[in-house]
Formats: C-alpha cells, sequence, structure tokens
C-alpha cells in the first residue's frame, strides 16, 4: 500500500473503533512488543447477500504466520465479541485460495455456508472468488 493508502486506511480503522466500540486491534509478541499484524472485527457493508454484517478478520506478517497466532486471537476476539458487544452472529470471508485463513475459521468453529464473487475485487483477479463462513454463538470456541 502507498504511505496514502495506509493512512487513509488507518483513519477508516479509528472512525469505526470510535462509532461502534470495535475495531481491528493491533496484534504485538509477548516477549517482544513487535507489532505483527491486526485481528478484529469490522463493520462490512459491501453489497452482498449476507452485509451489512460484523467481520471477524486477521492480516498477519508472513513471519508471524503458522505459530497459531491468528488462531488464538480469533478465539479470543469471538469470545469477547459474543460476551461484550452481544453479537449473535459474525461472519468471515476470504479468497477461495487462501486455505490458511479458511483453516483458522475452522479451528474456531466457524462453519462454511458460501461461496461468493467479491464486489470489490476485480473479476479478474484470482481474489475474486470467496468463502464465506458464520459463527453463531460463542460456544465451540473453546479447543474443540
Amino acid at each position: 500500500m502507498t504511505d496514502k493508502d495506509s493512512l487513509s486506511m488507518w483513519n477508516r480503522m479509528r472512525e469505526e473503533l470510535d462509532e461502534r466500540g470495535y475495531g481491528l486491534y493491533a496484534v504485538e509478541l509477548k516477549h517482544s512488543g513487535s507489532l505483527i499484524g491486526l485481528l478484529g472485527f469490522h463493520w462490512a457493508d459491501f453489497e452482498a447477500d449476507f452485509t451489512p454484517c460484523v467481520e471477524i478478520g486477521w492480516r498477519l506478517v508472513p513471519e508471524a504466520w503458522g505459530y497459531g497466532y491468528a488462531t488464538e486471537g480469533a478465539r479470543a476476539c469471538l469470545k469477547h465479541g459474543f460476551a461484550r458487544f452481544g453479537f449473535d452472529r459474525v461472519y468471515s470471508f476470504t479468497a477461495c485460495v487462501n486455505f490458511p485463513s479458511q483453516a483458522v475459521m475452522q479451528r474456531v468453529g466457524m462453519r462454511k455456508i458460501a461461496e461468493f464473487n467479491h464486489p470489490k475485487v476485480a473479476p479478474d483477479s484470482i481474489l475474486y472468488p470467496h468463502v464465506l463462513y458464520v459463527k453463531d454463538t460463542f460456544r465451540k470456541i473453546e479447543r474443540e
């Protein structure tokens, strides 16, 4: 992303946090304090059959992949979202080719309910086809 794009994303994230009380949170390593990414909730309002909705998502630097950070963070966020914010349903979606994120969704007890073409992705992109997962309650967030 360009500096301008990054600043714009940051501003949107701050606004959402201020307006809704939730958002994407910084993920740091406890032992070093190093920032390794973002994880949390987002109000998704692009045009689709399931929107508007609360989405849970994550984006970690490649060096942090494979250590369970996304799964640990997603479990904690889901518990927090259902208990504190009173969410009755949380969605997650990703490109069909993003198998690691789909694995996280499955590990935290989400179930796949659909596939769709993401309206904000170019139709000729490999990232255009998406999968949609949902979690309806906070049960089964613990290791199953």
